[in-house]
């Protein structure tokens, strides 16, 4: 590739253009078009990687291109001649005029379109629940009479080169045309034409009336209808952007969000984002969002310097996020459509994407300010939480976790620490004991090493275990004695404690006062029955370490005693102590 970019500067140079006039037009060379937003910007970012001036627009009707310039048209000319003879673009490559194109999208923040930057409009003060204008969609031209061939070729040469596009695209979407979306009514073209006319029994000529243009996007567009579509001019968020008002409705701002609910019989939802920031605040937003309920844990998703995207694909809802940073501002906007309705879907999400407009200013943190705040809500959206948490602790370097067999019943995901994935290595419901292996390796800062000696009746232990499900964030410590050496049917496998411990504390593991691991605390309710306050149960080392043993884990042992100060215990125990937490 770099062997073309000095044939093209060398081509360049030696022609050494003049500079640009005010009064010359500019032109680009088109090379790509492509069908969804995702794909334009992977191309725009392929192709900016080898070539300069690379740049990315809307053409409308869902469609972007990627284009090169702007430049002189000589230049263009020059440009396309040695693109195309070294290969670097494709043979159908174009010149394309300014007005072919709509909403630039790459580079971030660009705008070559307008030689300045128009003026933006001040967004007036929030005053009200809802500061935002809607511009009602035009109204549909009435219907004309049809037309001979000669008469549809007069009316066709009419179109501009938008309108010659937008009919090759519903032409493709209806599945009669496979070409490049080009606006020239070529012989594949004119064939897909009568293609589509037989097929809706029109008379087939290659050519469409006025009547049969307006049919095929009719039927293009239905998928659309009751949807709605109207431009929202949002001055409190700073954002314009079509929103489809026939089935969502505004509800109320949680800043960094505007919150967009449900009407009728489609339950979808929509957030415009808009807040300051810079980069470290994008990433943060992006970690933010990947944690609500809204966004499913499945789905591709991607964070770049100045953008990011998420999809999160559920089996009853798909999200999809959009997010852009430019000159201190992130804006973007969040669609939430029921599984199943992809086609929908999609041409909503075109829709919203090439109509998104930044106006002035971002949402005011201040705003919304009286709405419910909880720890398991971020402006007001549900943090996705799991089915179940229970305590665990690590039993090798390379991260194995010894827990409760309770928490890994019936989980579609089990993670430690909420953030790496583990499988299930072993699942003893007799014993209650489950081992996990994390499926990438970790490296604990501390490792249990179990007791070898037999501990006197009623020394003190403590359970080091997260009581209250992780939402304090680490570990807590609670102290109490051993009653007794086995269960109170003689069970040589467990141990009886004096202890009040909770729920989230089970799978934790039991110490002595020097740090060393007695046994793992089980669940207080042992076969159906809660256990009295103040007694709990744990599984023994004799019973911890053989199941080490079978997985091929080699248990740390001491036979010393120790006793080591409350802080230093406290420490020890927290390090190694994991929130182990099976989701649905």
């Amino acid at each position: 590739m770099t062997r073309y970019f000095l044939g093209f500067m060398l081509t360049i140079l030696l022609c050494a253009p003049a500079a640009w006039s005010q009064d010359e037009p500019l032109v680009w060379v088109q090379i790509e078009a492509q069908p969804s937003l995702a794909e334009a910007q992977a191309s725009a970012r392929r192709y900016g990687a080898d070539l300069q001036d690379v740049n990315g627009f809307s053409l409308g009707r869902g469609w972007y291109g990627i284009a090169l310039g702007p430049y002189r048209r000589d230049e263009a000319e020059r440009v396309l001649q040695v693109y195309r003879n070294e290969g670097v673009i494709a043979r159908d490559s174009y010149i394309a005029e300014s007005s072919d194109f709509q909403r630039q999208f790459w580079p971030v923040g660009a705008n070559l379109l307008t030689r300045t930057e128009p003026a933006v409009p001040t967004a007036p003060a929030l005053n009200s629940a809802l500061a935002q204008v809607v511009e009602p969609a035009p109204a549909p031209d009435p219907a004309a009479p049809d037309e001979t061939p000669r008469e549809a070729r007069a009316s066709e040469a009419r179109l501009d080169r938008d309108g010659r596009a937008a009919l090759q695209i519903a032409l493709k979407w209806a599945g009669f045309y496979g070409g490049a979306i080009d606006a020239a009514f070529g012989q594949g073209t004119r064939a897909s034409m009568g293609r589509w006319q037989e097929a809706n029994n029109f008379e087939v000529t290659g050519i469409l009336t006025t009547a049969q243009r307006r049919e095929l996007l009719r039927q293009y567009n239905a998928v659309l209808e009751g949807l709605g579509l109207e431009m929202v001019r949002d001055t409190a968020t700073g954002i314009a952007v079509k929103l489809p008002m026939g089935v969502v409705e505004f509800d109320r701002y949680e800043p960094p969000f505007a919150h967009f609910k449900p009407k009728g019989d489609i339950d979808a939802r929509v957030l415009l984002i808009s807040q300051e920031g810079g980069r470290n605040t994008l990433a943060g937003l992006y970690d933010v969002m990947q944690t609500l309920e809204i966004v499913p844990e499945t789905g591709p998703r991607n964070l770049e310097r100045d953008s990011f995207r998420l999809i999160g694909e559920g089996a009853l809802q798909i999200s999809q996020t959009e997010v852009w940073l430019r000159d201190g501002q992130i804006k973007g906007f969040t669609l939430i459509w029921p599984a199943g309705d992809e086609e929908r879907r999609n041409r909503l999400l075109g829709q919203m994407q090439d109509s998104f407009e930044w106006l002035s200013g971002t949402l005011d943190p201040a705003a919304g300010n009286t709405a419910e705040q909880r720890i398991d809500l971020v402006s007001g959206l549900e943090v996705r939480k799991p089915k179940l948490s229970r305590s665990g602790f690590y039993v090798d370097q390379g991260g194995a976790v010894l827990t409760t067999s309770e928490v890994v019943q019936n989980c579609g995901r089990i993670t430690i620490d909420d953030m790496y994935d583990a499988a299930i290595r072993l699942d003893d419901a007799e014993l209650g004991i489950a081992l996990l292996r994390p499926t990438e390796r970790l490296a604990p800062q501390n490792v249990a090493t179990f007791q070898d000696l037999t501990p006197r009746l009623m020394s003190e232990v403590a359970v080091a275990g997260y009581s209250y499900g992780g939402i304090l964030g680490a570990p807590t410590m609670t102290f109490g004695q051993l009653a007794d050496l086995r269960g109170l049917n003689g069970e040589e496998h467990l141990k009886r404690l004096a202890i009040t411990a909770l729920d989230g504390d089970a799978g934790g593991p039991v110490l002595d006062a020097g740090g060393a691991v007695l046994g793992m605390l089980l669940p207080h309710i042992q076969n159906g029955r809660a256990l009295p306050e103040g007694v709990s149960f744990a599984a023994n080392t004799g019973a911890l370490r053989q199941v080490l043993m079978q997985n091929g884990i080699t248990p740390r042992i001491t036979a010393e005693l120790g006793d080591i100060p409350a802080e230093a215990l406290t420490d020890r125990a927290g390090a190694m102590t994991v929130l182990v937490s099976c989701w649905e």
